[in-house]
């Protein structure tokens, strides 16, 4: 059975993504390929970051026990490690439990496209501000399903424009859910609303990240 370094597990209202503001148990594992300049979770993805190491028969009592349906798998960079099939598939069997991975948009999502029970995936796209765009899996787009979600942190107009050419250049709006998102305390949600507005985004959603309104933006756990 394969084990996870896990960063965290814990219960709480999900900040955001298309089951914002419902339960979910979060599983944040241990580890990322990328380091985006604004990332808020470097504490779990260096190398020595504190973690428990846990089977997946442990994760799932761990689920099990919180009674949660939404289920989110989170890090740092869940799907990349070579057991994360496992897991998924041990989750995604019991058809109670609804899945959602968080995916920073470089590892290839086809090998998890064959689930009876499949994963949501949140996947995001890192815009220019992010210093990440070089490593992002533009393949993916064609294996995204219309429950999924596409995400744009932005920083900036730069990042606003670029996320634009991304939207349109691929019809995400057509194939799933679309997000923008400010990176926290460098762009005003404001001025996203107004760009919206400038080049009439239609089925695009703003969002702010529920959880650093509710409690301080620092706190883990939540």
């Amino acid at each position: 059975m394969a084990e996870f370094k896990v960063a965290e597990i814990f219960t709480s209202i999900n900040g955001e993504g298309m089951r914002a503001g419902e339960l979910a148990v979060f599983i944040r594992l241990q580890g990322c390929n990328l380091r985006c300049g604004y990332c808020d979770t470097m504490w779990a993805n260096e190398a020595g970051a504190l973690c428990t190491k846990m089977t997946t028969e442990e994760i799932l009592q761990r689920i099990k026990a919180a009674g949660v349906r939404n289920i989110t798998l989170t890090g740092g960079e869940p799907l990349d490690r070579p057991d994360i099939g496992e897991l998924i598939e041990s989750i995604t069997s019991d058809p109670w439990l609804r899945l959602e991975i968080e995916t920073n948009g470089s590892i290839p999502l086809k090998p998890f496209t064959g689930y009876f029970n499949p994963p949501v995936f949140t996947m995001d796209y890192k815009l220019p501000g992010s210093g990440m765009e070089s490593a992002m899996n533009q393949e993916n787009f064609k294996w995204l399903k219309p429950e999924d979600t596409v995400k744009f942190v932005v920083s900036d107009r730069k990042d606003l424009i670029r996320a634009k050419e991304i939207i349109e250049g691929y019809a995400l709006a057509e194939r799933c859910h679309v997000i923008l998102s400010p990176v926290f305390g460098s762009i005003e949600p404001e001025n996203i609303a107004e760009f919206m507005k400038e080049q009439k985004l239609n089925d695009i959603r703003m969002q702010i990240q529920m959880h650093k309104v509710i409690w301080d933006p620092e706190q883990r756990g939540v």
